[in-house]
């Protein structure tokens, strides 16, 4: 649509994860490291959480595009699976294929059989479950059952896992906590700080082939970190809205005036030190209850 206007090759903020625009943020670069170092070291459990939108998927792309070829990898996006389906799940990731769909004691027999195999062939296994928050507490009692799997020198699987705060609150449930014991890296991924966000902006206007003067003003960049607080997809939706809002008044550079476009065209989102119609209405309303009030109380004092 406006890529042709701004001299792109692609649109550069793009919902769907990409790792081509991918960024070593400080928070990202940390957690990347901490899982090759992790799995350099054979740890059975790590886990990486992150708010909403802060890049976890990114990431989780990222590293099963670097694994090299002495991993072999088993990914589970969406785990809202009973302890059944998590085994029929990895099962089909390692290539195996069962006489029957929910016998359990066959899938468990025949994952061992296999990881056993592919660690003899010099393999390390990695289980990696996106948006682990979803997975019921049976089945995250389940893959405990997994990770037990190990020879006298070596575990057989690695699993890692993304997810949301909310996996942390179910962590801590104590029927979960031979799991939480097992976990031996973690990491909690942060947002972008201002001079992240910029460069994080930067960063994908270039990767989609921008190569002019700066294209978001510095008033620009400034209100989109204060109005999405460095989260990366509050940061994407909002860039984009006010590519097209500049796009359709004819502008070649992004100004405040476009981001506040494009806070006004997106849901749960407001401008720093407005109030939003709601807010207005409850403020108003409170006024009023004390004018109300004192009208009330005043008559008395004078008497």
């Amino acid at each position: 649509m406006y890529e042709e206007h701004f001299g792109l090759s692609e649109q550069p903020f793009g919902l769907t994860p990409n790792t081509q625009f991918f960024l070593n943020a400080q928070g990202h670069k940390e957690a990347f490291n901490l899982l090759q170092v992790a799995l350099a070291n054979n740890e059975g459990f790590i886990k990486i959480v992150g708010e909403v939108g802060t890049g976890k998927t990114m990431l989780c792309r990222k590293l099963l595009n670097t694994l090299g070829d002495d991993y072999i990898t088993a990914y589970i996006p969406n785990p809202m699976l009973n302890p059944a389906g998590l085994y029929r799940n990895l099962a089909t990731e390692l290539g195996i294929h069962c006489k029957t769909r929910d016998g359990i004691n066959e899938y468990q027999q025949a994952i061992n059989e296999r990881l056993i195999e592919l660690v003899a062939e010099g393999k390390q296994v990695v289980l990696v479950i996106d948006e682990a928050q979803a997975m019921p507490p049976k089945t995250l009692e389940a893959l405990r059952l997994v990770s037990n799997l190990e020879t006298e020198t070596a575990k057989l699987i690695h699993i890692v896992l993304f997810g949301q705060p909310e996996l942390d609150r179910m962590l801590d449930h104590s029927s979960l906590r031979q799991l939480r014991q097992r976990i031996t890296f973690s990491y909690q991924l942060p947002p972008l700080d201002a001079e992240g966000t910029q460069h994080y902006i930067n960063h994908r206007l270039t990767m989609a082939g921008y190569n002019g003067n700066q294209l978001f003003d510095e008033r620009a960049l400034k209100l989109v970190f204060q109005v999405s607080q460095g989260v990366p997809r509050l940061v994407n939706v909002l860039c984009h809205k006010a590519l097209m809002s500049a796009y359709g008044k004819g502008a070649k550079v992004v100004e405040k005036n476009h981001i506040k476009a494009a806070v006004n065209d997106t849901d749960g989102v407001s401008l720093p030190g407005l109030l939003n119609k709601f807010q207005w209405r409850l403020s108003m309303a409170a006024m009023f209850s004390v004018s109300l009030g004192l009208m009330l109380v005043l008559p008395g004092l004078v008497e």
